[in-house]
């Protein structure tokens, strides 16, 4: 079999474990690069296959069904994912014609898709009867996407765009997402640093990013001295810690701490503090995660976290700094999950908002006098967001919003521009590099 056949075989059974499985894209094709032998180049080519076919999928659907003159949910799937690679490869690898046919149909002839390979020779062979730019055409004046985003995603990034004082940016907004992410490390404080030949993250003081490789190769995170954390993820956690001092009489609350990269930066907060965590997870692999996050930590000294399972909308007592990065679409990090953009539904939202309604109130109720809760969603959706803080404001009069931009740029080593979205701070991949986070940081004051 060639070298093509066997990373088309490679990104196919991705894709089926993606689309079919329940995957996520970012777990499985690691998983499977490092069992697969390749080399490095052909790793490269499977990866942009997968990526770029995933966050390409509704325009690829657009080109196949006008050519096939059917929807694509009457192909079959194992099919139609032939043809959505094949796609890819002539519109947006610019793969000569006469390879990515031939190569898509024996491939298809060898994966036991033989009763369908005149189909999928006959709908490729139609694509590049037309110019690139033809379908590409076709591709814009669909209604059914956008910048490769469903056009109920692209209009509720519009609308968060326009909260943050930009609705003219949408096209950037949009395409950002399209482009895939650097790896980045956040080292925690008092047990790794950024050092002088790491290629440093450009807001947050402990980040790193990396050129490319496996980062479990990186010593500090074989040590678990360092972890795998966008820079916006950092900054989220980082804000918390800024907005005041920190002792050792500080109670810190994490309250969905899974997978535990934030666990883990309070964590190393308070062990040079004295203060204290409790990290909360409901999930119980996700518990597991937070156990790996603050191994460092616990190592040199176990009382610093309390990890328990459980629900934190039943916590109980009092804490300093709450922590809530809650459970939501995730339409802020669709760079680094290209799958989620089909598959989430405007329907889910409503259950989610729910949620961090309830754990928000929960959070509250949890602050001490004097305390601030962080309230952080990896979306920028209004009503995940900006709703959700106002409704909590209406209901807690004893609660204050404070402004986060200004508390941001004293954590960040340099000021981080346009981040303002009222009272909050609305991180943005096409402004600041990092996933689309969503910070507001919520005061209970002394009373007096």
């Amino acid at each position: 079999m060639s070298r093509g056949s066997d990373t088309r075989r490679l990104a196919l059974e991705v894709l089926a474990d993606v689309t079919h499985g329940g995957a996520y894209a970012n777990i499985a094709l690691p998983r499977a690069l490092a069992a697969s032998g390749l080399d490095s180049r052909d790793r490269g080519f499977v990866t942009e296959l997968v990526y770029g076919s995933l966050r390409r999928q509704g325009e690829l659907d657009t080109v196949i069904a006008q050519v096939a003159k059917r929807p694509t949910t009457e192909i079959d799937q194992e099919v139609l994912e032939v043809l959505r690679l094949g796609v890819y490869q002539l519109l947006f690898l610019r793969v000569p014609g006469h390879a990515a046919v031939d190569e898509s149909v024996n491939f298809a002839k060898s994966t036991g898709l033989s009763r369908a390979s005149g189909f999928i020779n006959g709908i490729l062979r139609s694509v590049t009867r037309e110019s690139i730019e033809h379908w590409l055409g076709e591709i814009e004046a669909s209604e059914t996407s956008e910048h490769s985003h469903p056009v109920w995603i692209a209009r509720e990034i519009e609308t968060a765009l326009e909260e943050s004082g930009s609705k003219a940016e949408l096209a950037a907004a949009l395409e950002a997402n399209n482009q895939p992410p650097m790896v980045c490390l956040a080292c925690l404080p008092g047990l790794s640093e950024p050092g002088d030949a790491d290629q440093h993250t450009r807001f947050s003081p402990w980040g790193v990013t990396l050129s490319g490789g496996d980062p479990s190769l990186d010593p500090r995170v074989a040590e678990g001295t360092a972890r795998v954390q966008d820079e916006g993820s950092q900054l989220a956690a980082l804000a918390l810690i800024a907005v005041g001092p920190i002792g050792p009489a500080t109670r810190f609350l994490d309250m969905c701490a899974g997978p535990g990269g934030k666990t883990a930066l309070l964590a190393a907060t308070a062990l040079h503090s004295g203060g204290h965590v409790t990290a909360i997870e409901v999930m119980p692999h996700r518990v597991r995660l937070v156990q790996d996050s603050i191994r460092a930590v616990s190592q040199r000294n176990s009382a610093v976290v309390s990890l328990r399972e459980g629900d934190s909308r039943k916590i109980t007592g009092k804490f300093d700094r709450i922590l809530l990065d809650a459970p939501c679409s995730g339409l802020g990090a669709l760079r680094r999950r290209p799958e989620a953009r089909w598959r989430k539904q405007p329907e889910s939202l409503a259950e989610l908002t729910v949620l961090q309604g309830e754990l928000l109130d929960a959070g509250l109720r949890a602050l001490a006098p004097g305390g601030v809760l962080a309230y952080v969603t990896c979306s920028p959706v209004v009503s995940e967001t900006t709703a959700i803080i106002d409704h909590a404001l209406g209901s807690h009069p004893d609660i204050v919003a404070i402004d986060t931009a200004s508390v941001l740029d004293r954590a960040a080593k340099t000021p981080v521009p346009h981040s303002a979205r009222g009272t909050a701070v609305q991180l943005w991949t096409h402004r600041h590099g990092t996933d689309a986070m969503f910070i507001q940081l919520l005061a209970k004051p002394v009373a007096v």
